[in-house]
């Protein structure tokens, strides 16, 4: 063992030169190899790369370079998710362009990223804010529109009233904008939508088809796909024939309604509410509430009495009260409900609130009474009751005997609706992709010419006032209709950046410059082996990339109908909270783990400050507002790129949290000498064989290649401690030294400027990228040898490594002829000699 240390100062620079110099992770289409597509989820350009951006990368980097290793030709790619508000912001708040402040920040992220040697192919490195790739997506959206994908219509929206944009149901996070934070209000506009309702079924069915994706996030789609089997049936009002329509998936509850609602934005109610003050009132308040249905499930139920009446289908002279209530919702089923307040929860806070009769129309048991008692709502199994004559029947019957009455009656009929709606595209903003239309007076709606392709984004605006500046642009939007010549208004409307997001996986396949992708180049690699991403992005993101996938093949464009094969979702890098509480405001200052130290009491104290005592808070993800971030630049600076790898691969699986400590970058640091301790201080001439390191060596590249398959990165990195342990502790023979020279591939896809530093001091030819996954002996996969505990009186006196299988007999004789044995015994005669085979000798003197 020498004493040397690994230089990664030196080391990383040099072998992310020769990378970069020899184009090692280049993407061959041509490539005769099975082909492999890693993809992490592509970052925002905020400016900075941060811990979550290292952990995941390195995941997918890891996975990317073994694949090359075990002979694939590896896609691996990067590129950047750089249109949206956050770019508009800054040029608000910093009187910058959003254009250079974020080419600037991937330019400073980009260099972040090479610092960490991720196996990147460059070459097809993509940002979705550059006419190069919104030109195409600009013709993908003209080619759905073709095919009847697209449509315009005026609709109801959520309207941010900070960022100025419309919100799709998805970016509204507790009824506020998922990045302004501002309470989302109710809008009437014209917008453009694309058709994901007409991909429901496909999109639920295909989520059986993805087995090597979490359950948890096949459960959200399902859940917001929302299939909902039920009937659909009419009110009339009393006294006239006029009333509404109304969908329930609990048609086996109608002898329990105790009243009608129907939603804020339902016809009726807007009619009402012209002549009605209050109600318009109460509209408003609606409308300035939270718009996601979560937010409408938490929130207060409340309503607005109407004065109506509507009669019950099953029993003309029963009479319904109609309110307007807050918790329906316009664009599920048919924006109106009947109330069973004893059998859901939401009906039945209604009902205490508005002191309406609750009756029991399911019982479990015995409990028939139909008074029902309590705050609690039963939604479980059992016998209908009190139902005429549905009385007895299960529920599944009873809802069959319901919708079949109603449908013989001519008053209703059994029916499927959906929880998902068509996805509104449209932002009122200028940071995006231009929607490729142009209004003309004569013509309507035309599509912008294809050859007129790229619609491109005019430079000279101005963000002094909130709103979208290609609408006051005072020359880009005027243009010449396509089809009869006269003056005409461009589309100042830009994409969803979710549709950025949607196929720029099919561009990293292929990126021909006359067209969106070369089919056929992109079949090639798609679908994308292994994607690695966060579980916030579930709906928001996997689902639209799944419906364009669908949407493009349907079309004709791509063979492929699910873009992700295997999907994993990585835990969060994590790291406690400092700060103090300010004086003046009672709220806490955060400092960042760099502007404090700990002093000898084991306090945390703020550097330069005296010896102001901080409050250290909970372990908590990194995030800018609580300052609890680390800077991955100054740990390279200081560790070097491996360790920061290392430790990002350790202790924690990876789809738990990892909480960052400096003891633990520390001891990943110390690692890394050690590996390359072991590698300078081998012996090429050592003579002899070792048999129990020879089977470690080929047990430890089995288990890592399965682990590394298998996402358990933790689990190889233990692997390879173990290793290392083993080779440390076995005499100078050639299995040592050949166990050494293994152990350089091994850890080439986790650690790789330590590996090709090795690599060249072991004189490997080429580089240890390039080098081939080791081979494994099946035979030294089989335990032929054992440990056996032998002890005397209980206590473990020697251990013997002998043949496994031996019978007691053969054990027995080994432990006698031990030598520790015969001295501990001292001529004593054994009275008893208890044997576990394979296990344990005891013997009782």
């Amino acid at each position: 063992m020498t004493n040397t240390r690994f230089n990664p100062k030196s080391a990383d620079a040099r072998w992310q030169q020769t990378w970069d110099e020899r184009q090692t992770f280049r993407a061959n289409d041509a490539s005769d190899k099975p082909k492999a597509f890693v993809l992490e989820m592509f970052p925002y350009p905020s400016g900075r790369i941060h811990m979550g951006h290292v952990r995941n990368y390195t995941m997918g980097d890891v996975l990317a370079r073994y694949k090359r290793m075990t002979g694939h030709e590896v896609l691996h790619p990067m590129g950047w998710d750089a249109f949206g508000m956050p770019a508009e912001n800054a040029a608000m708040e910093k009187k910058v362009h959003p254009g250079n402040w974020t080419r600037e920040n991937i330019a400073s992220m980009r260099a972040q990223l090479k610092r960490l040697g991720f196996a990147l192919d460059w070459s097809r490195e993509l940002a979705t804010c550059e006419p190069e790739y919104y030109g195409h997506e600009q013709s993908l959206f003209l080619d759905l529109y073709a095919a009847g994908l697209v449509y315009r219509k005026e609709s109801a929206v959520n309207w941010d009233p900070i960022d100025m944009t419309v919100l799709a149901n998805e970016q509204v996070i507790d009824g506020r904008g998922w990045r302004s934070g501002a309470l989302v209000e109710k809008k009437k506009l014209s917008q453009w939508f694309l058709k994901i309702t007409d991909f429901a079924d496909e999109l639920l069915e295909g989520l059986d088809t993805l087995d090597q994706w979490p359950e948890k996030v096949r459960l959200m789609q399902e859940n917001w796909i929302g299939k909902s089997k039920g009937m659909q049936f009419r009110f009339n009002f009393v006294g006239n024939t006029d009333g509404f329509e109304v969908f329930t998936t609990r048609p086996d509850t109608l002898f329990g309604a105790s009243f009608a609602a129907i939603s804020p934005e339902h016809p009726i109610a807007k009619k009402l509410a012209e002549n009605a003050p209050d109600l318009a009132a109460f509209i408003l308040e609606c409308q300035q509430s939270g718009t996601a249905a979560a937010d409408i499930e938490t929130a207060e139920k409340k309503g607005f009495n109407t004065g109506l009446s509507v009669q019950h289908p099953l029993d003309p002279d029963w009479h319904l009260p109609v309110y307007v209530a807050n918790f329906v919702l316009m664009d599920y089923g048919t924006g109106a409900v009947f109330g069973c307040p004893a059998h859901d929860q939401r009906d039945l806070d209604f009902a205490r609130k508005y002191e309406l009769r609750v009756t029991r129309v399911v019982a479990e048991g015995d409990d028939t009474d139909p008074h029902f008692a309590g705050d609690t709502a039963y939604t479980g199994p059992g016998q209908i009751v009190n139902s005429h004559f549905l009385n007895g029947m299960s529920v599944e019957d009873a809802k069959a005997a319901v919708i079949g009455r109603a449908e013989s009656e001519g008053w209703g009929k059994g029916t499927t609706v959906w929880r998902l709606r068509d996805w509104g595209v449209s932002r009122q903003r200028y940071w995006g992709t231009p929607i490729p239309f142009i209004h003309c007076d004569d013509c309507g709606v035309v599509p912008v010419p294809k050859d007129q392709l790229p619609v491109t984004l005019p430079e000279d605006v101005s963000f002094d006032v909130p709103g979208n500046p290609l609408d006051r642009h005072p020359t880009w939007k005027n243009v010449p209709c396509p089809s009869c010549g006269k003056a005409a208004r461009r589309e100042t409307d830009t994409l969803d950046t979710f549709v950025d997001s949607s196929w720029y996986f099919i561009r990293f396949a292929s990126q021909p410059n006359d067209q969106p992708f070369d089919r056929a180049i992109a079949e090639q690699w798609l679908p994308v082996g292994q994607y690695i991403g966060g579980v916030e992005h579930a709906i928001l993101h996997l689902l639209y990339a799944r419906f364009l996938t669908r949407a493009l093949h349907r079309i004709g464009k791509i063979n492929v109908t699910e873009p992700f094969k295997g999907l994993f979702t990585q835990g969060m890098v994590t790291h406690e909270t400092y700060s103090i509480t300010d004086p003046d405001t009672g709220q806490p200052l955060y400092f960042s783990p760099a502007e404090v130290h700990r002093i000898d009491s084991g306090a945390m104290v703020v550097t330069g400050s005296g010896g102001t005592e901080v409050d250290v808070g909970r372990v908590i993800k990194m995030s800018k507002s609580k300052k609890n971030v680390v800077d991955p630049d100054e740990i390279i600076d200081q560790y070097g790129a491996d360790a920061v790898r290392w430790f990002m691969l350790s202790d924690s699986p990876p789809e738990r949290d990892l909480p960052w400590t400096e003891a633990g970058i520390e001891g990943c640091w110390r690692f890394i000498n050690r590996l390359w301790r072991i590698v300078d201080g081998r012996d090429d001439n050592a003579q002899g064989e070792d048999k129990a390191l020879d089977r470690k060596l080929h047990q430890t590249i089995a288990g890592i290649a399965s682990d590394v398959e298998g996402l358990g990165f933790n689990k190889a990195v233990a692997k390879l401690h173990d290793l290392a342990n083993s080779i440390e502790k076995a005499g100078n023979t050639a299995s040592k030294t050949i166990a050494i020279k293994t152990l350089v591939r091994l850890i080439a896809p986790m650690a790789p400027h330590l590996a090709e530093e090795a690599w060249a001091a072991i004189n490997g030819t080429g580089l240890v990228a390039d080098a081939a996954w080791p081979t494994v002996n099946p035979a030294l996969l089989v335990e032929d040898e054992v440990n056996i505990a032998v002890q005397v009186n209980g206590k473990l006196r020697d251990t013997l490594t002998l043949a496994k299988g031996l019978d007691k007999a053969a054990l027995e004789a080994a432990a006698l002829a031990s030598e520790k044995i015969i001295r501990t015994l001292d001529g004593a005669t054994p009275k008893k000699v208890i044997v576990v085979p394979d296990r344990l000798v005891n013997i009782v003197a």
